[in-house]
Formats: C-alpha cells, sequence, structure tokens
C-alpha cells in the first residue's frame, strides 16, 4: 500500500519527531518537517501539494480558503491545541478535510507573563545588555511590586493564574472584562474593575488575558493608551490584535506610557527592520507563550494520535 505524505509545518526548533513517537505512523505514513517559515503562499503550496495530512503549530500558518483551494490532496489538518483563529473550519469541511486538535497548557504563558512582567519592572534585559558589553555596573533603579496595582483585561484560564501569582507578590488585582461579574472576581480573590477605563487610569501594570473576537478586536487604542499612567507598564501575551500597534508605536515613542512588553504580532515572524525591532522600551519576544517542553510533548503526541485516530477512521478531538 502506498504511504501517505505528512508534513510538519513551522518547527523552528526541529523538535517535533525528537519530542514525540512517531513510529506507529511510520508502515502507513512518510513525515517531512519543515523548520523554515513560509511567508509566500506558492511557496508553501509547492511544498506540499503533494501531503495529505498536515500538521500545524498554533496559528503560525494560517489555512484561509484560498489555501485549501489550493490543496486538493489534503486530507487531515492537525493543529496544536483545541482552538486556531487561522483556519477556515467551514472552507476545509466544504474541501473534505478533517480537522483536529490537541490539547493545550495553560501554565506556560501564565509564566511568561511573569517572565516579561519581572523584566520590565527590574530592566533585566537592559542590566544585562549593559553586563555583557561592560557597560555601567547598575544603570536603572527596579520597581517594587508590592503594593502596585495590577490591571487584568480577562478572567479566565491564563488571567487567573497571573492574578493568583500578583496576589502572592503582595500586588492589589484588579480585572475587568465585558462579561466578568463581581462573582467571578472574588472567587478568583481579585476586585472587578468599574470600567475597562478605570482599570486602565488606575494601574501599574495591565496585562491582556481575552480571546481575540468582535468585541476585543482593537480595545486598545490610542484613547486607552493615553488613559495609562506614563509609569504604567503595558503588556500582551494574548493575540496582537487586541492592541491596535499604530497606537502602542506612538505611545512607546512619544513616552505616553513608561513601556511595554509583547509575545504577539500581527505578521510573524516580524519583519527585518519593522518600527517594533527599535523601540527601546519594547520588550518583545517570539511568541513564546504557548512554547515549553511539555505542551510540545503534548501538541505532538497527540497529533501522532490524531493521525493513527483518522487512518483508523473514527477521527478524535474534532474542531468543528
Amino acid at each position: 500500500m502506498k504511504k501517505l505524505r505528512c508534513a510538519i509545518l513551522d518547527d523552528y526548533q526541529d523538535i517535533s519527531t525528537k519530542i514525540a513517537d512517531w513510529a506507529p505512523l511510520h508502515e502507513q505514513v512518510d513525515v517531512v518537517v519543515f523548520r523554515e517559515h513560509f511567508s509566500q503562499q506558492d511557496a508553501l503550496v509547492a511544498a506540499v501539494a503533494d501531503c495529505e495530512v498536515i500538521v500545524i503549530m498554533r496559528e503560525r500558518t494560517p489555512f484561509p480558503k484560498a489555501l485549501f483551494e489550493k490543496l486538493p490532496r489534503l486530507k487531515l489538518l492537525v493543529t496544536s491545541g483545541m482552538r486556531n483563529a487561522a483556519i477556515d473550519v467551514a472552507a476545509a469541511a466544504a474541501h473534505g478535510v478533517t480537522v483536529c486538535g490537541t490539547a493545550s497548557s495553560s501554565e506556560p504563558p501564565a509564566e511568561l507573563t511573569w517572565a516579561l512582567l519581572l523584566a520590565l519592572a527590574r530592566n533585566v534585559v537592559g542590566e544585562n545588555v549593559a553586563f555583557r558589553r561592560s557597560g555601567p555596573w547598575q544603570s536603572s533603579v527596579g520597581i517594587d511590586l508590592q503594593g502596585k496595582r495590577l490591571g487584568l483585561l480577562g478572567l479566565g484560564k491564563i488571567g487567573s493564574k497571573v492574578a493568583k501569582v500578583g496576589a502572592a507578590f503582595g500586588m492589589d488585582v484588579v480585572a475587568w472584562s465585558p462579561n466578568l461579574t463581581d462573582a467571578r472576581a472574588a472567587e478568583v480573590g481579585v476586585t472587578r474593575a468599574a470600567s475597562k477605563e478605570a482599570l486602565l487610569e488606575t494601574s501599574d501594570f495591565v496585562s491582556i488575558h481575552l480571546v481575540l473576537g468582535e468585541r476585543s478586536r482593537g480595545l486598545i487604542g490610542r484613547a486607552e493608551l493615553e488613559r495609562m499612567r506614563p509609569t504604567a507598564f503595558l503588556i500582551n501575551t494574548s493575540r496582537a490584535q487586541i492592541v491596535e500597534q499604530p497606537a502602542l508605536v506612538e505611545a512607546l515613542t512619544r513616552g505616553t506610557i513608561a513601556g511595554a512588553a509583547v509575545d504577539v504580532f500581527e505578521v510573524e515572524p516580524v519583519p527585518e527592520g519593522d518600527v517594533l525591532r527599535t523601540l527601546p522600551t519594547l520588550l518583545a519576544t517570539p511568541h513564546l507563550g504557548y512554547v515549553s517542553r511539555n505542551n510540545y510533548a503534548t501538541y505532538f503526541r497527540e497529533a501522532v494520535e490524531d493521525i493513527q485516530a483518522f487512518l483508523a477512521g473514527s477521527p478524535i478531538r474534532k474542531l468543528s
């Protein structure tokens, strides 16, 4: 029997076939791994046109209707996580493509949020750069977290974990989202802010933990950033489109806010020469929120299980 062909896309760390056991598929499937991101759709199509199965990492490579139309051999698309806004699931169904997902942990993005917040508060990157370049021995004065206000936009799985760490640091934690209730806030041990505006105006650190949707897209723009304190910091490990990028660039350039830490971008990887790469008060990481050994082990182990189930005629973890 002729083997199916499976492509694994955007495996930046070349870890997919090392962190999970793909041996159960060897008799039925040939696996090819692509480490480099395909920024042009035509190049992607040329590389995977002969594949019946494709495994993708989160939203690194979008799968719109136009792409499904160019991949008539594709039968199974596996994404890490059980939600991927970059996949046109309706188009997949129309083209006879089954879409399956995997489990994903909320701990890694919560942990990264704190890595970024702490790095901002204590100027970790700037002091480390100075150390390596034999620069000034101490050039900054850190910000104490004890007694500062942490404002959370979103109090779901990730936001609630971030809230508990804030409380452990002795911070005054407040939260807001369109549907947040006093009862839910009290359940997590935080105070519900009266409004988004009130949260922005009174917080020393504002961290975003919302799902991208019509109500959250562009939620933070120029007017919202101007409401923040000039000594305040913004952290976004959620989705880039929640914050209007031109407004953030302007705020950081003008010093409207003290700084920001961002792990998500409208275009990934961020192009060379992009203005975001030049802002001294921006701490940026290349979308590391979900990138951890435990998450990766889950993603690729369950990707193998998804493929096995599909080949057996009983797909599991299907996305609707």
